[in-house]
């Protein structure tokens, strides 16, 4: 779970320096300075995933420096990659430098000096921190240097994937128990090696492993993205990621699904969630499901029971009573609503 810090319990005119030793503890020794030290606002959370830790940060305007004197007082020898969820940030080490708007993520090594100015505009910024032993990282000493102190773009591809998985971290992970937020971890590390590789053209360096999974994230993501185009086959996921479709099969055989199993339950979640969304009451049910490509109707309600053991109209009905009483839909739909899965 995170372990959250606050400066609301401290003095006001010791906020920033409570907020510089949090700093200084918790990622790294930095020097900070602020125009608005006088009235400085901060909220800081740490969620430990095992070999990676995650911190995230909310605060006032912050401008700070790593030096070669700080570096030598204590250097966790750590790839740090932040993602910004709120405000601007500006960052400079290693003869790059970049300019960050929300949704974007940027990487830096603790054992090099950096600058950064972090401007919140109204209110605080918000980011997120993945700390990442430069050990975990499957590639060599140096590899990474030439994308310290730039942009990482997460408007398409492992990019995404990754900012998408950080973000979920922050939404999530307290709901986690230690074996899994320990996979999570090991996750982190995958993704950021894929992303980093990927953007250094040194895929094939990453061990054989880490390139499936990341493989299965993208396919994962291009499934999801795609549940509404009925051309959504084996043939079409494989040729859009340049494999065969044996391979794309074998890609799936260690899971508990097959592709086309995972295709068909993406959308039936979809069809569920549809049927309890008040706003689509007046749609018949053959039409939310036709949404989803589930072209026969009564092809359509035989999937469904099979999946949820209840009809899709008996579901919307339960689903639209239980909103009449208030009650609350979670991830399998109204409360109580859990159904079940049948796997192909």
């Amino acid at each position: 779970m995170w372990t959250k810090l606050s400066a609301g319990a401290v003095p006001t005119v010791e906020r920033f320096d409570w907020f510089t030793d949090v700093i200084s503890s918790s990622l790294m020794p930095t020097a900070l300075r602020s125009e608005r030290s006088a009235d400085f606002q901060a909220e800081a959370a740490v969620l430990d995933l095992g070999a990676v830790q995650v911190s995230s940060f909310e605060y006032s305007h912050v401008r700070s420096r790593r030096t070669p004197a700080l570096i030598r007082r204590a250097d966790p020898e750590q790839y740090q990659l932040s993602l910004l969820t709120r405000g601007r940030m500006w960052m400079s080490q290693c003869g790059s430098d970049a300019e960050l708007a929300p949704g974007d993520m940027i990487l830096w090594d603790t054992s090099h000096p950096f600058e950064a100015d972090c401007r919140p505009g109204d209110g605080t910024l918000r980011a997120l921190v993945v700390q990442l032993p430069k050990t975990v990282l499957p590639l060599r000493a140096g590899r990474i240097d030439p994308l310290l102190g730039r942009r990482v773009g997460a408007e398409s591809g492992l990019g995404a994937i990754l900012a998408g998985f950080i973000a979920s971290l922050g939404r999530h992970g307290s709901d986690c128990g230690p074996q899994e937020l320990r996979h999570l971890g090991t996750a982190a590390i995958e993704l950021t090696a894929a992303c980093l590789a990927e953007r250094l053209d040194a895929y094939g360096e990453l061990p054989a492993e880490v390139r499936a999974r990341a493989l299965r994230e993208r396919i994962d993501t291009f499934i999801e993205d795609g549940l509404g185009d009925p051309a959504l086959t084996p043939g079409l996921i494989a040729a859009a990621h340049g494999i065969s479709v044996r391979a794309l099969h074998v890609l799936f055989r260690e899971g508990p699904e097959s592709v086309a199993a995972v295709v068909r339950r993406r959308r039936l979640e979809r069809c569920r969630t549809d049927l309890a969304r008040p706003e689509l009451a007046g749609r018949p049910v053959h039409e939310i499901g036709a949404r989803w490509c589930f072209t026969n109707a009564a092809a359509f309600s035989r999937a469904f029971r099979d999946a949820y053991a209840i009809s899709p109209t008996e579901f919307r009905r339960t689903a639209a009573r239980a909103a009449r009483l208030g009650r609350t839909t979670g991830p399998c739909g109204p409360a109580g609503l859990t159904g079940s899965r049948r796997t192909a």
